[in-house]
C-alpha cells in the first residue's frame, strides 16, 4: 500500500509538473490529485523539493531508455544511428502531450545552479551527451568528443523550436544540420586535429 502511495505521488507530480510547471503546482494539489494523505506524503518525501528530485531522476532514466529503444528499433548500421536520434525526436514532438523538455523547463524554473533540481536536470543533459558520444564513436568518428556536444545543441534547439512551432518539423531541420556536421571532414591543418591525433596515439583510441 505504501509503495502504491509513493508511486501515485510520483506519477501525479510528474504529470502536473510537466503540464503546468513546478512552481505552479503545490503539495496540496498533488495530494488532492493523487488521493494520498499528507501524513503518507511526508513518510516518503521530506518536502516538495525532494519530490521534484525524485520525479526528475525517474524521468531521466525512462527518457534515456526510450531514446535508446527508439534508436535501436530502427535497426540501422552504426554509421546511421546518430542521425536516428532526430527521427525519434520527431516522433515524440508529434505527440499530443508534448510540452517541451522537462529538464530544460526545470533549469529555467530552478535557475540556481546549486539547487538539487537544477543539478539533476543538468546531469540528464550530460548523460544524453554521453549517449550521443557513444553513438558517434561506434559509428567510427574519431572526432566524437567534439561532435557529441554539437549534436546535443541541435537536440535541445529542436526541442525548444518544436514547442514554439507546435510541429515535428524542427527535428527534420535539425537532422539536416546534423548530417552536414557529420559530412564535415577534419581539417589536417587544424591544430586541434593534430592534438586529437596525438591523444589517439597515447590512449590507443580508448574513449
Amino acid at each position: 500500500m505504501a509503495v502504491r502511495a509513493r508511486e501515485r505521488l510520483l506519477t501525479t507530480a510528474e504529470e502536473l509538473f510537466y503540464a503546468e510547471g513546478i512552481r505552479a503546482v503545490g503539495v496540496e494539489r498533488i495530494l488532492s490529485e493523487s488521493g494520498v494523505g499528507r501524513a503518507s506524503f511526508y513518510r516518503h518525501f521530506t518536502g516538495k523539493d525532494d519530490l521534484v528530485v525524485e520525479v526528475l531522476s525517474g524521468r531521466d532514466e525512462r527518457w534515456r531508455e526510450w531514446l535508446r529503444t527508439a534508436v535501436d528499433g530502427y535497426d540501422l548500421p552504426p554509421a546511421d544511428r546518430p542521425l536516428a536520434v532526430f527521427d525519434a525526436l520527431s516522433e515524440r514532438f508529434a505527440r499530443d502531450d508534448f510540452r517541451g523538455c522537462a529538464f530544460i523547463n526545470t533549469m529555467v524554473e530552478a535557475a540556481d545552479r546549486d539547487s538539487a533540481a537544477h543539478q539533476v536536470a543538468a546531469e540528464h543533459k550530460s548523460s544524453v551527451t554521453e549517449y550521443l558520444d557513444t553513438l558517434l564513436a561506434d559509428a567510427g568518428r574519431d572526432d566524437h568528443a567534439e561532435l557529441a556536444p554539437e549534436l546535443m545543441l541541435l537536440v535541445d534547439g529542436a526541442i525548444v523550436t518544436a514547442l514554439r512551432e507546435g510541429t515535428p518539423e524542427a527535428a527534420v531541420r535539425a537532422k539536416r544540420i546534423a548530417a552536414a556536421l557529420l559530412a564535415r571532414q577534419p581539417d589536417p591543418a587544424d591544430p586541434r586535429e593534430a592534438v586529437r591525433r596525438r591523444l589517439r596515439v597515447v590512449t590507443g583510441g580508448i574513449r
